[in-house]
């Protein structure tokens, strides 16, 4: 493996409402090399969204220490993880959130207007194989062609991660493939950390490393001697 991208310490999460307290995240020491891809499975209540949402810099843990590369982010109050999930941090969710009014090309500009050193429109969404659908409104795409659009939104602007939560939850399993083969695509072409939830335990043939949830921890990690392309799975 090469470098962590994420190192996780103790990470723990704990959620109180009236005298009732969850721990959705307990004590969880972990490390993701960069260029990794990494799947996560486990029953709902597990701890893989509560681990990706704080790894995202979208929730802070209760306890623990993380870091991405040298920056610890559970030092960084909301501020400083806003800047790092604009800079570093692209998000793919089961549903799209494309933005109806506008075609695929203009989806993916909202995102590169405000990055740093961003690729063009036109040159992600070649990435995930919609060069000749970018002039079409989402009504227009299928379900997967809408996913393969929030993909293009998410890498637009060159994040060091892809974060994926469900991704092809709303899909079908050919359409879900097709998904699954532009992330893999993306981390071949761009070199981005790819880290994917999901129920589907077919999903683990693509991964170098399989994390296994259970009870707001990982209760084993499985790796793979071999990455499958998207191409050799079935479900």
């Amino acid at each position: 493996m090469t470098q962590p991208i994420f190192t996780a310490s103790a990470l723990t999460k704990t959620y109180v409402t009236g005298e009732v307290e969850v721990r959705a995240l307990n004590n969880v020491d972990l490390e993701i090399a960069e260029q990794e891809v990494a799947v996560l499975l486990g029953p709902s209540g597990s701890g893989k969204t509560t681990l990706l949402n704080i790894m995202g810099g979208l929730d802070h843990p209760t306890s623990g220490r993380l870091f991405f590369r040298n920056l610890e982010l559970t030092r960084l109050n909301d501020r400083g993880l806003t800047s790092y999930r604009r800079q570093h941090v692209g998000f793919v969710f089961q549903f799209y959130n494309l933005v109806p009014s506008l075609t695929a090309y203009e989806n993916v500009a909202l995102v590169t207007e405000i990055a740093s050193d961003p690729m063009r429109p036109d040159e992600a969404l070649a990435l995930v194989g919609l060069q000749e659908r970018m002039h079409h409104f989402p009504a227009q795409l299928s379900g997967g062609e809408q996913q393969r659009v929030a993909i293009a939104r998410a890498i637009a602007k060159r994040p060091a991660v892809l974060l994926c939560d469900e991704p092809t939850g709303a899909l079908d399993s050919k359409t879900g493939i097709r998904v699954i083969d532009a992330l893999l695509g993306v981390n071949r072409q761009l070199g981005t950390t790819t880290l994917i939830i999901t129920h589907n335990a077919g999903i683990q043939q693509v991964a170098d490393r399989v994390l296994f949830f259970a009870d707001g921890g990982i209760s084993r990690i499985q790796e793979n001697e071999r990455r499958r392309d998207a191409a050799e799975l079935s479900w």
